[in-house]
Parts: structure tokens; C-alpha cells; sequence
């Protein structure tokens, strides 16, 4: 007997059906990573738009910045936004990475998780953002779903950076990394993903920062008078 057509090709029924040995692919909206060993293993070959993805983190500063600078320098075609990172942001490094600090947006740090996730929602469904950056220590999963839907109103790139620990939590998330270091670059665990279970951490080399490079990072950029936060500085390497 021969296969029905729509059962070879599962996404022919549904764009959101795949093969478990396979990538999803679909109709995802994506921008390219920069990085094609890294891209090659992610659904629809790049970083999803109108969704949550996770980091989780060994610490902040280990080169999450870095490996998102080809997408974020695509999405600064409009603000892209810092919420909530742990350390001050630099105009200086951010430049050096190529990310015009005049499309940059930090939103501090308040303290209250309840602000956090309120900015957070606001950005999404605006749909005036090219990318968000948030960083969270904890957050409870009916907030990850709302952030999630809100996301999928839009085309922003959504990056929610968490601790390694929340690896274990659930997570409405259809794309999950863990980043740890190593040497020259970062070792990438694919924790959750539309498609089969890599175990193998994938190695990705990174250049250098502004900072392993030896270079002043100490001068803050001057705040424009119309600008109601800080114009941003490098967060994470």
C-alpha cells in the first residue's frame, strides 16, 4: 500500500504538525541568528518572532548579548528594549557590538516583579518594538502564558532571560536554551524546541567582548534631554 501524501507530510495538514525526527518549519517568522551551526538546530532557522524564548543562564553576563547581536542589529530598525537587566547598561559597548545606542530603550529595574511584567506586556502588544529583553529571577507560569499570548500579537523578538534553575519549571515557551560558559564562547543546551531531543550541548564561539578586549567601558553616553530612561550600556558581555 501506498502512503496518503498528507500523512508523508504531516505539515501539509496543519503548518503546526511536524514529524518528531524533524524541525518544525511552518509559517515561523524568524530572524537569522548569525550564527549557522546555531541556526541549523532552531525551527524555521532562526530566532522566532511573536513568541517567548528562554535563556536560562549559568549568570548574567555571559555572553547572551553577544550571541543575539546579529538579530538585535536586524530588529534596531526599531527600539529595542532592556527591561529589568541586573546590571547598567553601556551605550559605549553596545556601540562597539554594532547596536546603535540611539534605538536602545533600559527600563529599570524597580524591584517589583509586578512592574516588570506590566512594562513587559505593554512593549508586546504595542507592536512598536523590534526586540525585548527582559530579565527575570522568578516568574509564575500564568505570567509566562500572558507574556506568550502577548507576544503572539505582534513581531517582536521576545527573550526572556531566567536563571539555569527555572530549566525545570514549566513553561508555555516553544523555544527554551540554556547557556553556560566555555571557552571562547558559550556551550548552548536545547532544553525545549519544535522538534527531536538534542542532549549534546552545541558549542558556539563568540568574539571577544568590549571588556576582554582591555577597553574602557567606564563613560556613560550623554542622556538626550527627551529621553525618559537612560540610554542603554552593555548588559552581558
Amino acid at each position: 500500500m501506498h502512503s496518503s501524501p498528507l500523512i508523508a507530510a504531516p505539515e501539509s495538514l496543519h503548518p503546526a504538525l511536524w514529524r518528531a525526527s524533524q524541525l518544525a518549519q511552518g509559517a515561523v517568522r524568524c530572524l537569522d541568528t548569525g550564527h549557522a551551526a546555531l541556526s541549523a538546530q532552531l525551527p524555521g532557522g532562526g530566532w522566532p518572532l511573536g513568541s517567548l524564548t528562554e535563556f536560562m543562564l549559568q549568570q548574567p553576563g555571559i555572553g547572551e548579548i553577544r550571541l543575539l547581536r546579529p538579530a538585535l542589529q536586524q530588529a534596531a530598525q526599531r527600539p529595542v528594549v532592556l527591561l529589568a537587566p541586573p546590571q547598567i547598561p553601556q551605550g559605549l559597548a553596545l556601540a562597539a557590538l554594532g547596536l546603535p545606542p540611539g534605538q536602545m530603550i533600559w527600563i529599570r529595574n524597580t524591584g517589583k516583579s509586578g512592574d516588570a511584567l506590566w512594562a513587559a506586556e505593554q512593549v508586546l502588544r504595542s507592536g512598536c518594538c523590534g526586540a525585548l529583553l527582559l530579565w527575570q529571577q522568578q516568574i509564575r507560569n500564568e505570567n509566562l502564558r500572558r507574556l506568550h499570548l502577548a507576544a503572539q500579537s505582534g513581531d517582536t523578538l521576545f527573550c526572556l532571560m531566567r536563571p539555569l534553575a527555572a530549566a525545570q519549571d514549566a513553561s508555555p515557551a516553544p523555544l527554551r536554551l540554556s547557556l553556560r560558559t566555555a571557552p571562547g564562547g558559550l556551550a548552548i543546551t536545547f532544553i525545549k524546541r519544535r522538534g527531536p531531543q538534542r542532549d549534546a550541548p552545541l558549542f558556539l564561539p563568540l568574539p571577544p567582548s568590549l571588556l576582554q578586549r582591555h577597553a574602557s567601558v567606564d563613560r556613560p553616553l550623554p542622556v538626550p534631554a527627551t529621553a525618559r530612561s537612560v540610554l542603554p550600556q552593555l548588559v552581558g558581555g
